[in-house]
């Protein structure tokens, strides 16, 4: 009775004037930090610095303006964004930040798979996956076997097209997928399979939608965006569409089990699981067994598929630079049998313009958000613990204090003075620390053999006419814009 008398006594815009006063109140309570916080721009009243773009040139801007260490707020979220190698570095390997779990991703996941856990359930899937990787890739080589398969064939299509120009995307795509699908679930699927085609499709575009402003918007207020339609809606779908397609290929390994003879991942998880049974901790189980190996399938096609089209747009762009490391495939492979890892030791110039493409493609320039677990200290400001942090790997792997050149596709970045290959420590693009890529080693392995085996069987040409734009699409990934090219056979 009390409340509704009080109701009475305000007319409506009476309760529109409190509840702007509120807000307000609630933003500069927000607002009200540590003089040693991370500066940043002045956000908005309740909804933050939602205006402000969320890609990596943004990023860049800001870092110019209030230093390589701001924040801004996204709804009533905290973020701080990290640029440049030294405090780039130093935010990865600290002990104080684990993985950032959005609202989307966790509405998603629900706990499972690799990429969005922490704990002890997380080092044990990532110790297994890494192992499961250098395994397969080193004493058996299998997977170096499974690669050249895929060489074989991707070639076969690429001469299908007799010189004639074409979009290399849907055949490298398919390609990429097949390596990773036959690591995985031990099975490839031809490159006019319209159902496969279709699911790669949907997970390339749940890539390219989760680096939009509709992400933003359901991490900043996920009990409203949960009821609003829009493409958050097809990421949630097109990642349920992707665990289905996979959960059917561990029903189909439960049918077809050797413990003694695994002969891909599921059937190594499967083993684990059993190994594992009475380590509850661990959780090995079925269902996170299905939402690794989604981890595992969508971030092992994008980002490599990418990768390798940005290697050879700039094959076209350079024609020299694609001459030399022909020649050096030519020194050292010749023409009658398959690149092999064997190789790479004695192919300086081509593993240097794999890394430059590697670092000028830039495939994911602001990398997976982490959360500080307690109060830090980071570039000499505050990090309060809760504080979402995102790394600029972009900024890293441009940055004018560790790259002669970084604005110049410059393969010299990594050979020294006798034309030898050199490593860089600002080269990260794997991310570092213990949250690194559990599957750098399948793509190097994986870069290396088809780059080499392509250029080895083609020379990469501009289609008459035609001059492709090194510009990008930006998604969560960074990728080329459609582009076609001829390859003509050597």
């Amino acid at each position: 009775m009390v409340f509704y008398s009080l109701f009475e006594l305000f007319t409506f815009k009476d309760w529109l004037i409190f509840t702007a006063f509120f807000l307000l109140f609630i933003h500069f309570f927000l607002k009200k930090n540590s003089p040693n916080v991370p500066p940043g721009p002045v956000p908005l009243p309740f909804l933050g610095n939602v205006f402000t773009g969320s890609d990596y040139m943004t990023m860049n801007k800001l870092a110019e303006k209030y230093g390589n260490i701001f924040s801004l707020r996204r709804g009533l979220t905290k973020i701080v964004y990290v640029s440049g190698y030294k405090l780039v570095k130093e935010a990865l390997v600290s002990e104080s930040f684990a993985r950032c779990v959005s609202p989307l991703f966790d509405d998603i996941y629900k706990g499972r798979g690799l990429s969005f856990t922490n704990g002890y359930s997380w080092r044990k899937h990532q110790q297994f996956s890494v192992s499961f990787f250098k395994k397969f890739g080193e004493s058996r080589e299998t997977l170096q076997q499974i690669i050249q398969q895929e060489c074989y064939f991707l070639c076969g299509s690429f001469k299908q097209e007799q010189g004639c120009p074409f979009d290399p995307l849907i055949k490298i795509n398919n390609a990429v997928a097949n390596v990773i699908g036959s690591l995985v679930f031990g099975q490839r699927y031809e490159y006019d399979d319209l159902q496969f085609q279709k699911l790669l499709r949907m997970s390339a575009e749940s890539v390219y939608l989760t680096g939009s402003v509709w992400n933003e918007m359901y991490d900043a207020y996920p009990s409203i965006m949960k009821i609003l339609p829009g493409p958050h809606q097809t990421i949630i779908a097109n990642y349920h569409r992707l665990a289905a397609f996979l959960g059917e290929k561990i029903e189909e390994h439960k049918q077809d089990q050797d413990l003694n003879e695994p002969k891909d991942y599921i059937h190594s998880y499967l083993k684990e699981i059993e190994n594992r049974r009475h380590d509850k901790g661990a959780q090995f189980n079925t269902e996170n067994l299905e939402w690794c190996i989604v981890d595992l399938f969508e971030g092992g096609t994008e980002t490599t598929t990418n990768t390798l089209r940005w290697a050879l747009l700039y094959m076209i762009k350079y024609p020299l630079i694609q001459e030399k490391v022909q020649e050096e495939i030519e020194s050292v492979i010749g023409q009658t049998r398959f690149p092999a890892m064997a190789d790479k030791a004695n192919m300086h110039y081509t593993n240097a313009v794999l890394h430059e493409v590697q670092r000028k493609g830039d495939i994911v320039p602001l990398n997976m958000a982490r959360v500080a677990t307690k109060d830090t200290t980071l570039g000499g400001y505050l990090v309060p613990k809760g504080t979402v942090m995102i790394t600029n790997i972009s900024s890293v792997l441009n940055d004018k204090n560790e790259w002669e050149t970084p604005d110049t596709f410059n393969a010299e970045h990594f050979l020294d003075s006798e034309g030898h290959f050199r490593r860089r420590d600002a080269f990260i693009p794997f991310s570092a620390g213990k949250r690194m890529c559990p599957g750098e080693y399948l793509a190097r392995v994986e870069l290396f053999l088809i780059f080499t085996c392509l250029l080895q069987k083609f020379t990469f040409s501009s289609p008459l006419g035609e001059e492709p734009s090194v510009d990008s699409q930006l998604g969560f990934t960074k990728v080329p814009m459609p582009y076609r090219f001829c390859a003509s056979q050597r």
